[in-house]
């Protein structure tokens, strides 16, 4: 084993571990929460936790498996299993975060009519049609026998045997499914999310412009104050840019790796490197890890149900605690109380 596989086997395991806490905290502070609970976008993102969560128990553990073995580290029945799981799972997700960023878009773009096309039953439409067009392509993959073991990404994913004669039916599939997915869910991202940047700008400009001509106005205050106001709208307009460039470029980041790949080994004269392979892999992996804080752990009303549970649990232990203390000190009281009773009936005899 040289130092390559146990990078990659370490990342691996902390990818496992980030993802799967950081998940399950999204999953209670929606199980807690009737304020995260009755937000649309809380719909998209438990939907999102939910396929992150699946991906983080299944599939990363197999392809941990895979790395340390180096060969296929189950059955084909449950191979099969989990090569349809990884192509459903993956691109449910994709779908998932496509569908927040067009509920963000029509949530400043059309801030009057947010309530009225995004009511929880769109919300709900939305994830139905993500897990239709994810089980459309897992299905046909898994039905016409294009799923095994991949020893370029040791993983139980989309994969075509050497003896298999419709290698042409496979590429189209292969092009069309990052097409339908990858390709479409990026496009989806870059164009809402960079229309709620340049609404973003137009509002912040309006405001700028107030802001200067309010302290205009007010010719006494003092100058560092102006400056410090000035400062502050110009941090409020790079947070919004920084919020779309995070959106967008863990999306990327984190997939067009492994799609180009995907792409690239089509050509018969192209063979992956395994270590890069695996790498590319890792990189989707990591997209559920960094979801919950991208998505959701970092925002004030996950905070804020999350410090509402921590607060109920240590609340009950200080309870049961204090409720122990005062049963042990009414027991030391009634024993001094019968000692003094017993000292004075002795006095009065």
């Amino acid at each position: 084993m040289n130092l390559m596989e146990i990078f990659l086997e370490s990342l691996i395991v902390v990818i496992v571990v980030v993802s799967l806490v950081a998940n399950l905290l999204v999953l209670v502070c929606f199980t807690c929460s009737a304020q995260v609970r009755a937000q649309v976008p809380g719909i998209f993102i438990m939907n999102l936790s939910f396929c992150n969560i699946l991906i983080t128990v299944l599939n990363m553990p197999s392809t941990l498996l895979g790395v340390v073995k180096r060969q296929k580290p189950f059955g084909d029945h449950f191979c099969y299993t989990l090569s349809f799981m990884d192509t459903f799972l993956t691109t449910n997700t994709m779908l998932s975060m496509a569908a927040l960023s067009i509920d963000r878009w029509i949530a400043v773009v059309f801030p009057l009519t947010y309530s009225s096309k995004m009511r929880l039953k769109n919300a709900a439409l939305m994830v139905s049609y993500a897990w239709l067009h994810s089980l459309a392509f897992a299905l046909t993959a898994v039905l016409l026998s294009w799923v095994d073991y991949s020893p370029a990404y040791a993983s139980c994913t989309v994969h075509l045997r050497v003896d298999d004669g419709s290698r042409g039916h496979f590429v189209v599939f292969t092009t069309v499914f990052h097409a339908c997915t990858f390709a479409l869910s990026l496009f989806i991202l870059c164009f809402t999310y960079l229309k709620v940047l340049q609404v973003a700008r137009f509002h912040c400009k309006r405001i700028d412009v107030i802001t200067v001509q309010t302290l205009m106005l007010l010719v006494d205050i003092h100058p560092s104050v102006k400056q410090r106001c000035l400062l502050e709208q110009k941090k409020r307009r790079q947070r919004a840019t920084k919020k779309i460039c995070i959106f967008i470029g863990s999306f990327v980041l984190c997939f067009a790796p492994y799609v180009i790949t995907r792409l690239t080994e089509l050509t018969p004269s192209v063979k992956i490197d395994r270590y890069w392979g695996i790498m590319s892999k890792c990189l989707v992996y990591s997209k559920a890890a960094s979801d919950p804080f991208v998505y959701s752990l970092l925002r004030q009303q996950y905070k804020k149900a999350l410090f509402g549970v921590f607060n109920r649990i240590l609340g009950r232990n200080l309870y049961t605690l204090s409720g122990h203390r005062h049963t042990v000190w009414s027991d030391k009281e009634n024993e001094c109380y019968s000692q003094r009773v017993n000292t004075l009936k002795d006095n009065c005899h």
